[in-house]
């Protein structure tokens, strides 16, 4: 039932896109994948804050092992317009972690819809402060999180890894006294610079509408991302980045035209430079699109688990 719910939301959230953009919804999906957990979740919608029926997770313990387990946060994608927790584009790779001895914790955050930037960060930073207050309870290894994010997944994860500490992002929805700090993330092809998201696909087949007012970044941040720079900069993980930063694996496609591959280079570029080539995998996948199989091959995900085990175990 948890499946054939989830394929129906996904259906929906299609027709709304098509309707209000007037452009294909593939335009803002996170590469159409219909992979699924096989498991239940051992817990569902924990509240991690009670600001919002979006601020929830689920969380999956492994079977196996007596922990305490590593975590991996996972932030599903879809233009920060649509998207849940059990969409099977946002359980890309549970299975693998769980046999791997990693705790997942799926997350549902306020869309833009309902709330405007930066309360998409503060939810992200309010689940890890709740994992991380609850990491007994939960059998969790508190010192060792990391956040695997696709689309616009891929930026919160990208915002949690390098915003370690800035108080601007933080939020105030609870647990404070709690570190929202990850040790390693995982971005698939996620949006890093807005503002030059048209200008990276001037002159190739791809549309340029990211500058348009009714696309999924100027909704984000409630008006056309080009008459709020200030405010835009701030959704630009590359804007925070230093040298105490997580280690990153980065991924995306040659085809991509959603988010210019340009956008997922410049962030392994900025980091490299920054925290040193040995915590900074990049990997280009030729001809891959906007997520899609290439990217749940089961060696790639071994790619994505071996980088995990790196730096969290």
């Amino acid at each position: 039932m948890l499946k054939i719910k989830s394929f129906i939301f996904l259906a929906l959230a299609l027709l709304v896109v098509v309707s209000s953009t007037g452009c294909s919804g593939l335009s803002v999906l996170p590469g159409g994948s219909a992979t699924f957990a096989s498991v239940d979740p051992s817990y569902t919608d924990l509240a991690y804050a009670s600001g919002s029926d979006a601020q929830k997770l689920d969380l999956y313990i492994p079977t196996a092992g007596t922990g305490p387990f590593p975590v991996v946060i996972m932030v599903h994608g879809g233009g920060f317009m649509f998207g849940d927790k059990a969409d099977g584009a946002g359980l890309t790779g549970v299975d693998q972690l769980l046999a791997a001895g990693y705790a997942v914790a799926s997350i549902n955050y306020r869309l833009s819809a309902e709330a405007q930037y930066p309360a998409q960060i503060y939810d992200a930073k309010a689940s890890v402060r709740f994992l991380r207050a609850n990491a007994e309870k939960y059998n969790l290894d508190p010192e060792n999180f990391g956040a695997w994010g696709a689309s616009a997944g891929g930026n919160l994860v990208s915002l949690l890894g390098t915003t370690c500490g800035v108080a601007e992002l933080e939020g105030d929805l609870g647990n404070a006294e709690q570190s929202s700090c990850v040790q390693a993330v995982v971005d698939w092809f996620g949006p890093i610079d807005f503002l030059k998201m048209d200008e990276q696909f001037a002159g190739t087949s791809c549309e340029q509408s990211h500058n348009d007012a009714n696309s999924p970044e100027s909704k984000l941040v409630g008006a056309e991302i080009q008459s709020v720079p200030e405010l835009v900069k701030t959704t630009n993980p590359m804007n925070y980045i230093d040298a105490t930063d997580s280690p990153f694996f980065i991924e995306n496609g040659t085809a991509d035209c959603n988010i210019s591959p340009v956008q997922n280079k410049d962030l392994d570029d900025a980091l490299t430079a920054a925290i040193g080539a040995d915590k900074v995998t990049y990997v280009s996948l030729e001809g891959a699109g906007h997520g899609g199989t290439q990217f749940e091959t089961e060696e790639n995900l071994k790619l994505v688990i071996g980088f995990l085990d790196t730096h969290l175990k």
